[in-house]
């Protein structure tokens, strides 16, 4: 960039994109010196090099603010799995628990995949299952909208909820006005506190599960 320039003659572009063909070095830092841009080199191994007159701060805050956009939607495109327990038995205040865990990733931009799983003679009893994903789909209409419906994969009951952008956009705009960064940022606290007792809870139920289905064989 400008002195750092060391080839002569190069091929130099103006701020307007003009095409101004080939010109002495020296020639084109006093244009952009002039001008109060800078020279950038754009295309360094080509004979003669092209340059380029712009504004080279506002250019580098471009590219950062396009990177940055670019790399938020990749991330609106991963898949988050919230599992509604190991078993209808649940409590419900852990489903709660789980429902605010996917409304922070529908907000956040991520598709969220629900899944309920069965255990033993609970396969019976669908429509519990079907009643808690109803329930779940009301609570999150204001962010979601479904993607692919309620699916049984074996003794899992599935469904992908995608972010509803407008709704969320909305959502958003209005929380600004009502709650200040230290407040947006106690209530992310809280939720992961409790996603995290309740994953440490989860943790210890296979054992129970075992002994679950020890009584079954032998009764």
């Amino acid at each position: 960039m400008n002195y750092e320039i060391r080839l002569t003659p190069i091929r130099l572009v103006d701020q307007e994109n003009n095409q101004l063909g080939v010109v002495e070095t020296p020639q084109a830092l006093k244009m952009a010196q002039e001008a109060g841009l800078d020279l950038v080199e754009i295309q360094p191994d080509v004979r003669p090099p092209v340059c380029k007159i712009m504004d080279y701060g506002k250019y580098k805050f471009e590219l950062s603010k396009k990177e940055r956009s670019n790399r938020a939607a990749s991330k609106q495109q991963e898949m988050k799995e919230v599992r509604l327990g190991r078993s209808l038995k649940i409590d419900e205040h852990d489903v709660g628990i789980r429902v605010e865990q996917a409304r922070r990733f529908l907000m956040e931009g991520h598709k969220v995949q629900l899944v309920q799983s069965f255990r033993g003679r609970e396969m019976q009893h669908r429509e519990i299952a079907d009643a808690r994903i109803k329930s779940i789909l009301t609570t999150l209409g204001d962010v979601a909208k479904v993607e692919v419906g309620a699916k049984m994969f074996g003794k899992r009951m599935s469904l992908i909820l995608a972010p509803d952008k407008t709704k969320i956009e909305a959502i958003k705009r209005k929380l600004e006005k009502e709650l200040t960064a230290a407040q947006r940022a106690e209530a992310l606290k809280k939720q992961l506190e409790l996603e995290a007792r309740l994953a440490a809870k989860e943790q210890a139920e296979p054992e129970h599960e075992e002994h679950d289905e020890v009584e079954e064989a032998s009764s």
